[in-house]
C-alpha cells in the first residue's frame, strides 16, 4: 500500500528526493515517518511529519539538512535530502501512522502500521 521511490547513487554532497505514494487508503488523517536501515544495523528514525502538516522532527544527525512534507491531495510524502554523507547510505522506509490525529509527531517505530518496502539510497565519498 505504501510505495518509495527516488533512491539510487549519489555522490557526497548531492540530493535525492524520495518519494512515498500510498494506495488503498488516505495520507490525510495520519501522520508520515521516514526511517531507514544501514547493513547491519537496526532501523532508525529519520523524520516524521504530522497528519496535519504543522509540526516534524527529524534526527539529529539529518537536521538541517533533510525536510520532510507531505501532499494529501496527492496522497504521497517526500523527504528531500540535501548534502548527503556516506553515513546517509540505507534502505528507506516510508511508513504511515497507526492512529488519526495523533496531536504529537510520530516518532517510534511502534506507533507506525504501514511500511512501504523501502528503496536504496547510496552515497559514494
Amino acid at each position: 500500500q505504501l510505495v518509495e521511490s527516488g533512491g539510487g547513487l549519489v555522490q557526497a554532497g548531492g540530493s535525492l528526493r524520495l518519494a512515498c505514494a500510498v494506495s488503498g487508503r488516505t495520507f490525510s488523517s495520519v501522520g508520515v515517518g521516514w526511517f531507514r536501515q544501514a547493513p547491519g544495523k537496526e532501523r532508525e528514525f529519520v523524520a516524521a511529519i504530522t497528519w496535519n502538516g504543522a509540526n516534524s522532527d527529524y534526527a539529529g544527525s539529518v537536521w538541517g539538512r533533510f525536510s520532510i512534507s507531505k501532499d494529501d491531495a496527492k496522497n504521497s510524502a517526500c523527504l528531500q535530502m540535501n548534502d548527503l554523507k556516506p553515513e546517509d547510505t540505507a534502505v528507506y522506509y516510508c511508513a504511515a501512522d497507526s492512529r488519526a490525529f495523533r496531536a504529537v509527531v510520530p516518532t517510534q517505530s511502534e506507533w507506525f502500521k504501514y511500511w512501504g518496502q523501502g528503496t536504496q539510497v547510496t552515497v559514494s565519498s
